[in-house]
């Protein structure tokens, strides 16, 4: 039996978020994952500003992957037709950018084993069970024991299913739906495009630039309990051929990769956050922190690595560490996640959607502010939760703000 002081199941942001803060803090970590990296996730590859604070405060710099784009302009299109741009504010620094998941996970994964963290690829969990004082887990063709364990892996949670085997079926509350596209030449090769569409709402139609005529293209749709998703692929050729998309792409635009669809977890519960009488925590999408309005997952993703570990690196009982945790994210993530909610739901209507983007250009300062908020410049909710205050409301400082050229 190998023993450690936290096991983590699961090497994507979240996992390696908690293992660097718990390494950082001095606690001995095992990160187990069933995958063997470099692996894609299924994801639209947006990086927020929250995202890029998070990863460079863990110490990576995603602007040296192959894929990287900085976005500098974006492209928002209402159901009606009307359509506004906006510049991204960088202020010396970066706020929002792409880069392929398959490139950006297996750098986590490697700034990980720098930090002396011991990732075991290829490691499927096969069964969990808190034992006396400890977390054991049986993983490949070993068994790991903790007082702590973190489960990062994902919607479907492995780890979750192990410890309470009849919890009920889950499918998320967004699905979205993700194809490559190679030699695109409209305005999507430079520009983050967003087109809000009437069949969809509150979901949309994206396009992320890559950089070399390469985009990240996709659509999100509302999930709606017992109503099947198949009928998105064929709703994608339709999609494909209407005329704003083709421009923004432009004609000889072709895929590059099979297209793929994935369950988006936008739901957080503070009961579905721990297990195992305060031993287990879950982070990312298996604590369902995705925020609901945008899809955006990966700054939840590091912001709730960070907050377990900090529970788990407190050194105080496990139901006082579970508290902790769950009452940080209340105070926290929980609150902008229902503020999201609440927002989609006025996007939901042709109305609201066309209203959203005529307004936000307008105003002093043109839309410099919409960006900002719209890419998690500061929380979602900052207004509502006052204990988040700080001397400056809004954050100025942007992410690599030092290094930017």
């Amino acid at each position: 039996m190998i023993h450690c002081d936290v096991i983590i199941v699961g090497a994507g942001p979240a996992g390696v978020s908690a293992a660097i803060h718990l390494r950082r803090a001095g606690k001995s970590v095992v990160v187990i994952d069933k995958a063997s990296f470099p692996r894609d996730k299924c994801c639209g590859d947006g990086l927020t500003t929250a995202a890029l604070r998070n990863l460079e405060a863990l110490g990576l710099d995603p602007r040296s992957l192959p894929s990287w784009k900085t976005v500098d302009t974006t492209t928002w299109r209402s159901p009606s037709g009307h359509t506004i741009h906006l510049d991204v504010p960088h202020d010396g620094g970066v706020r929002v950018g792409v880069a392929k998941r398959v490139e950006l996970d297996a750098a986590l994964v490697d700034l990980a084993r720098k930090s002396d963290i011991d990732i075991r690829e290829s490691t499927p969990l096969s069964s969990a069970r808190v034992s006396g004082r400890n977390v054991v887990v049986d993983a490949g063709n070993e068994t790991f024991a903790a007082p702590f364990a973190i489960g990062a892996d994902g919607v479907y949670s492995p780890l979750r299913r192990a410890l309470v085997p009849n919890g009920p079926a889950y499918l998320g509350e967004i699905h979205a739906f993700r194809q490559y596209f190679e030699n695109v030449e409209g305005p999507a090769a430079e520009k983050l495009w967003v087109s809000f569409e009437r069949d969809l709402l509150p979901g949309y139609v994206w396009s992320f630039p890559l950089g070399g005529g390469r985009a990240n293209v996709g659509f999100g749709i509302e999930r709606k309990p017992g109503e099947s998703v198949q009928w998105m692929r064929d709703a994608w050729k339709d999609i494909l051929q209407r005329p704003h998309v083709r421009a923004a792409l432009g004609d000889n635009a072709t895929p590059s990769e099979p297209h793929k669809a994935w369950p988006i977890p936008a739901h957080i519960r503070s009961e579905l956050l721990t297990a195992g009488h305060g031993r287990v925590l879950f982070i990312g999408d298996a604590a369902r922190a995705v925020d609901p309005l945008t899809g955006e997952g990966i700054a939840q993703a590091l912001d709730t690595g960070e907050l377990a570990a900090h529970a788990i690196a407190s050194e105080v009982a496990p139901e006082a560490v579970a508290y902790q945790y769950r009452r940080a994210l209340n105070r926290g993530l929980a609150f902008d996640n229902k503020f999201s909610a609440a927002l989609a739901r006025i996007v939901r209507h042709e109305t609201g959607a066309r209203f959203v983007i005529q307004m936000a250009p307008r105003g002093l300062f043109r839309g410099r502010y919409a960006i900002r908020w719209v890419f998690e410049d500061n929380p979602r909710a900052a207004l509502l939760t006052p204990w988040r205050w700080r001397k400056r409301f809004t954050p100025k400082a942007t992410a690599y703000a030092e290094k930017a050229s």
